[in-house]
């Protein structure tokens, strides 16, 4: 093992042991120059060794800084250039890391694990590998959102097949320097073919593989395209490269873009060969992502997992960490022993809204604000058909002055007329509350992106241009019609019936609106007024305030029916 690691060792450091030598040799070589020299300047008569010592002393630096300098490095930047370019000076030693991810640690990604399991066996039994023809899986790549566990996962395939793992980041093959990216791939597989002959099989992982492995293009004159080109070709080459011999090493590579996003050649068959999608939790593995965080610190032992996991709607694990950890802080800092329901709640609005803003309002403000937010409220809470309303409040978030947050308690991806027109009539509802409490409406149902109205009329809009739910009959997505300078190519009558009809939606969820807070006035104000008495009403007051109207929640009854 000890003569294995020394031969390892030479072929990974052979050029800075020749270096090394060479300076060493060059040394010795100078001082048996300066001895000779002194010895026989010593001979020569006084005046003699004056004009030579004065000319020495004129000649002696230019012959330092010309011969002694330039010219190692010169002929070291033509050495360098052809063995893979001027970066190989800056070229950094590539390492494998420790890893200790077990396979029951991964979770909230079960779909992606069982995808991953099958590399596992196959690296694991030999076996299988030779029933299915003795070619291994050479490449995996992993598409997802960030923070949904694929570096994570591709540790704890590692730590199960029992493999050095080699991490590397796509920026690493990026530089200014022309060829540093080919250098430092060469660099990385000649390491890893070397420990995979030492150890007996090796994982390359590679994160955001799109920094170096986007679409080749045309040079622009600056040489940075033909650097990133050649960089993906020594890739492909590698990669096809590990296909000449059984050498039991897999790259594993992960992205956050779309597979459209990748250089075709990368994502071909034979290259990555195997593709898992790394989603973000759905609601079954958000409750066990709560159960396995909270198990790391103090909490209240009735803390409800079953809410916590519906508020925290698309949040990856690392979103849901970094929940708890805020939670955490927050309960320390209030001098509390145990993580409670309120701190998990501040935790949310903290990473979902950022922190309470130190805007003062006053009184007026505040009850406009209410007035606002409980018609927002009542409307998500009646009609909405998938959402339930988890939160209200009128403490000032990132320069809003109030919010109400409303989710479904599972993720959708699609949506149906009767969710896009629930959703325009909840963001106008604010506007309704406002004209019945107090005859007009403030500036806070408009004033640009985000708002209230802006957001209804983004949704009537794409319903009629896009959707084809217009009044009129009209069909199509007018916006496949753009040209290249913006402009939609129909006629002016057709724009005159599409904007008609988008004014149609907005006018008929008014009116739905308006019926119904009309006929829940008493509501509203009983809704308003607990905003005012306690500013931040949860989810369990908020159920209960339209418990004793005796009203249940419209996406409840849905889901029934």
């Amino acid at each position: 093992m000890n003569t294995k690691k020394i031969i390892l060792f030479l072929k990974i450091n052979w050029v800075k042991l020749l270096v090394i030598t060479l300076i060493t040799a060059a040394v010795i070589a100078a001082g048996f120059f300066i001895h000779y020299a002194a010895t026989s300047f010593s001979q020569l008569e006084s005046f003699s060794r004056r004009q030579i010592a004065g000319q020495m002393a004129i000649m002696l630096p230019m012959f330092v800084i010309v011969y002694m300098i330039t010219m190692p490095i010169i002929m070291g930047m033509q050495y360098y250039m052809m063995q893979g370019g001027f970066s190989k000076l800056f070229d950094t030693k590539i390492e494998k890391a420790r890893v200790n991810v077990k396979w029951d640690d991964v979770i909230g990604m079960e779909g992606a694990k069982r995808e991953a399991w099958e590399i596992v066996k196959l690296l694991r039994d030999r076996s299988m590998v030779n029933a299915i023809g003795g070619k291994i899986i050479k490449g995996t790549m992993m598409l997802g959102p960030p923070g949904c566990g694929k570096t994570y996962l591709a540790k704890a395939i590692a730590t199960e097949c029992d493999l050095p793992f080699i991490p590397a980041v796509g920026s690493e093959f990026v530089g200014i320097f022309v060829g540093q990216g080919v250098s430092r791939m060469k660099s990385l597989f000649k390491q890893a073919r070397a420990l995979a002959k030492l150890e007996g099989g090796c994982i390359i992982f590679i994160d955001e593989i799109d920094s170096f492995a986007r679409p080749r293009q045309a040079d622009r004159g600056f040489g940075g395209t033909l650097s990133m080109n050649a960089t993906i070709n020594q890739f492909l080459t590698e990669l096809d490269g590990l296909r000449q011999q059984e050498n039991n090493i897999v790259v594993i590579a992960a992205t956050n873009v779309a597979e459209n996003e990748l250089d075709p050649a990368i994502m071909r068959a034979g290259r990555f060969d195997r593709k898992i999608h790394v989603t973000r939790p759905n609601l079954k593995e958000r409750e066990e992502l709560f159960r396995f965080y909270l198990k790391k610190v103090d909490h209240d032992p009735s803390l409800n997992v079953g809410i916590l996991a519906r508020k925290a709607l698309w949040f990856s694990p690392s979103d849901i960490e970094n929940m708890i950890r805020e939670a955490s802080i927050i309960s320390i800092r209030d001098g509390l022993r145990k993580v409670s329901m309120k701190d998990l709640s501040e935790a949310y609005d903290r990473i979902t809204f950022g922190l309470k803003s130190n805007i003062t309002l006053s009184e007026k403000e505040k009850k406009w604000t209410a007035y606002h937010e409980a018609g927002h409220a009542l409307i998500a809470y009646m009609m909405h058909p998938t959402d339930d309303v988890i939160k209200a409040t009128i403490v000032p978030h990132k320069g809003m002055l109030g919010f109400v947050s409303h989710r479904p308690s599972e993720e959708l991806h699609t949506s149906n007329k009767e969710h896009l027109l629930a959703n325009i009539k909840v963001s106008i509802a604010s506007y309704v509350a406002e004209k019945l409490k107090f005859g007009t409406t403030s500036s806070g149902v408009g004033g640009g992106q985000g708002s209230d109205f802006d957001t209804a009329m983004r949704y009537a809009h794409y319903m009629v241009w896009q959707l084809g739910m217009g009044k009129s009959g009209l069909i199509g997505d007018f916006y496949s019609l753009m040209n290249p300078y913006g402009q939609i190519m129909i006629s002016e009558k057709t724009k005159e019936i599409l904007d008609n009809d988008t004014q149609e939606i907005l006018q008929s969820c008014i009116k739905d609106v308006t019926d119904l807070l009309k006929d829940k006035m008493d509501l509203l104000e009983t809704f308003a007024q607990e905003l005012l008495k306690k500013e931040e009403l949860e989810f369990d007051e908020i159920e209960s305030i339209f418990q004793n109207f005796g009203i249940k929640p419209f996406s409840k009854s849905q889901a029934q029916d």
